[in-house]
């Protein structure tokens, strides 16, 4: 066997692959679980665990190959981000000062 370093490569390598697969099981299991789906009327659901509630009442979903992605519809954002805007201390251009007026009868 080979020895770098007083360690036993193959070894080290060994113990380096069982920490890899033992981070991601516990990664996965933060971020998986195992439901049942069932039938409600003539639609399939699924009770969602109460550590991936979705805030609000509506959900955006979509189908990625075999994949089913669901996502909370998040209202409001653009608001809440204009309201942390300060106002413009520039006035607006006019924008249609070469046009003919609204009332012109030849448009």
């Amino acid at each position: 066997m080979c020895k770098a370093d007083g360690f036993d490569s193959a070894k080290s390598l060994a113990y380096a692959l069982a920490y890899i697969k033992f981070t991601q099981d516990i990664r996965m299991a933060q971020t998986e679980r195992h439901v049942r789906l069932f039938r409600n009327g003539r639609n399939q659901a699924v009770r969602i665990p109460r550590e991936f509630e979705l805030e609000g009442d509506e959900a955006i979903m979509r189908k990625e190959g075999s994949r089913l992605i669901v996502e909370p519809v998040r209202k409001g954002r653009l608001l809440s981000l204009l309201g942390t805007l300060s106002p413009l201390d520039e006035t607006f251009p006019d924008v249609d000062e070469d046009l003919p007026p609204l009332d012109d009868p030849a448009l």
